[in-house]
């Protein structure tokens, strides 16, 4: 009878540390940056869901660099507002996958912006009810199989300035 709380023990012990671990609680400071991304990160698909290139275009680099594991590098900011306009603009929307999004700060630079998303491709209400709020109007009848969700990881470098965060290196991948 002894076997049982022996293997338990032993059970206990070999396991990883990082599965006994307490998250880390972030300071003010990092707190602090957490919600300046969380909200850049927001206004920034905001605008793309909803096609404002104008408020896209004031949000990233001249010289952004855009890494994509499927479609390669794009580099530069009209060559992106481009391909958001030619290829997402009313037929894609990005959302944030809840509790997915890391920050990190980049010393006397900005921040570094890690994160899960998920594109959705409105043609159905049942599959993501926030594309009527931005006007869509490729919806399928209700009876209409799905359309597939895509979901990827993100990287994005932000650099901050007076006027506020600036896009500045984007990597997509493991679509």
């Amino acid at each position: 009878m002894n076997a049982i709380p022996a293997i338990l023990i032993c059970s206990f012990l070999l396991m990883p540390a990082a599965l006994l671990k307490e998250p880390a609680t972030p300071s003010g400071s990092q707190t602090a940056l957490y919600d300046e991304i969380a909200a850049a990160d927001s206004e920034l698909f905001r605008a793309a869901n909803g096609c404002d290139l104008v408020k896209l275009g004031s949000m990233v680099d001249d010289g952004l660099e855009f890494y994509h594991d499927q479609a390669g590098l794009m580099v530069g900011k009209q060559p992106f507002l481009n391909a958001v306009k030619n290829n997402t603009c009313g037929t894609m929307v990005r959302e944030l996958v809840p509790d997915s999004l890391e920050v990190y700060p980049i010393k006397e630079f900005g921040a570094i912006e890690l994160g899960v998303h998920r594109f959705h491709h409105p043609g159905h209400e049942k599959e993501w009810p926030g594309a009527k709020e931005l006007g869509m109007t490729r919806f399928l009848d209700p009876g209409a199989a799905e359309w597939p969700v895509g979901q990827a990881k993100f990287l994005h470098i932000w650099r901050k300035e007076q006027t506020g965060w600036t896009l500045v290196r984007v990597v997509s991948y493991a679509h």
